[in-house]
């Protein structure tokens, strides 16, 4: 009989619920479209969705998975099971592993969207041949997972990876939440593209449009980028540099073997080899296999990452 694991992705606005095999391969989903989520709410949009999944697709094959495993955005205390907060504003200490497998009778185990997809890369990815990795995901924000001597590096608050909140020697004056000013993420992630191109817009020509409650669609500033937009070249270019920074500063703290990207801002590959050519040879010369795209379906990482916390804490690896 085929082992098959339950996989929730919970982002911003959506859920992604599926059944992955042990080989990582997605047997089936169906995708939520949940609208902004508070913690409080969390159980009742994933119950609820989760008794639909069961209703309209059934279990793959009828086999009922081993174990569940749960995907989210924030602080994850993955020995315990609990949810610490979604972000500075929405903090709240859920145990929600303990509800979902009381609710399901299924094991039920959590961790950070981020530390998942790196969990994935571990057992589907770059993890299967190498044991010293940096996974950076670039989305809407920036995190990162560090994969240490095989091991993932959690920290004493579950915080590690929160990479994002580091300066890389670029100046935008933008004010972070985290207390800071020219944080990567406010110049280089979905979010800081968006405040960047704002703020720069007044000093620079465009014909990027800019409205006041919609947000930029950077694949419009790749687009205009590629017929010469001086505002969106310049975004680009200022991106490109901040993320480069970034790989270089966090290959000196950990001495990987590869560095690994993913996340919606770098899947398409425009941004990809513009980062390349700006990394600093002698900087990056012990990184024996380079900097590389994720392997795994991008849009997917994230539900075969949930899949990949119940397998590794079904201690199919460490």
């Amino acid at each position: 009989m085929e082992n098959t694991y339950l996989a929730l992705d919970l982002g911003g606005t959506k859920l992604l619920i599926g059944e992955v095999s042990l080989q990582g391969e997605i047997l089936q989903y169906k995708r939520y479209d949940t609208g902004y989520i508070t913690q409080s709410r969390a159980l009742e949009v994933l119950k609820a969705s989760l008794d639909d999944y069961v209703e309209t697709l059934g279990w793959h094959n009828g086999i009922r998975p081993q174990a569940m495993g749960l995907g989210l955005v924030g602080r994850i205390d993955n020995a315990n099971g609990l949810w610490c907060q979604m972000d500075i504003n929405r903090a709240e200490e859920l145990p929600l592993a303990a509800q979902l497998s009381g609710s399901y009778g299924l094991p039920c185990f959590m961790d950070n969207d981020v530390k998942a997809a790196t969990r994935a890369e571990q057992l589907f990815g770059v993890g299967r041949c190498y044991d010293n990795y940096i996974y950076i995901n670039i989305g809407t924000g920036i995190a990162a997972g560090f994969i240490v001597d095989g091991h993932l590096v959690r920290g004493c608050q579950n915080n590690a990876g929160e990479v994002g909140h580091t300066q890389v020697g670029i100046k935008t004056g933008i004010q972070c939440m985290c207390g800071r000013k020219d944080c990567v993420e406010l110049m280089a992630s979905g979010m800081g593209f968006d405040r960047c191109a704002r703020l720069f817009s007044k000093h620079l020509k465009t014909v990027l449009e800019i409205k006041e409650e919609e947000k930029i669609d950077v694949r419009d500033i790749y687009r205009l980028a590629e017929m010469g937009d001086e505002l969106c070249l310049f975004l680009v270019d200022q991106a490109a540099q901040a993320i480069a920074n970034l790989i270089m500063n966090l290959v000196r703290i950990t001495d990987p073997d590869t560095v690994v990207l993913g996340g919606g801002i770098v899947s398409n590959g425009y941004l990809y080899p513009k980062i390349l050519d700006k990394l600093h040879p002698h900087t990056m010369r012990f990184v024996e296999n380079g900097v590389v795209l994720t392997s795994l379906n991008p849009d997917f990482i994230g539900l075969i990452g949930a899949a990949a916390v119940a397998i590794n804490k079904n201690n199919i690896r460490k």
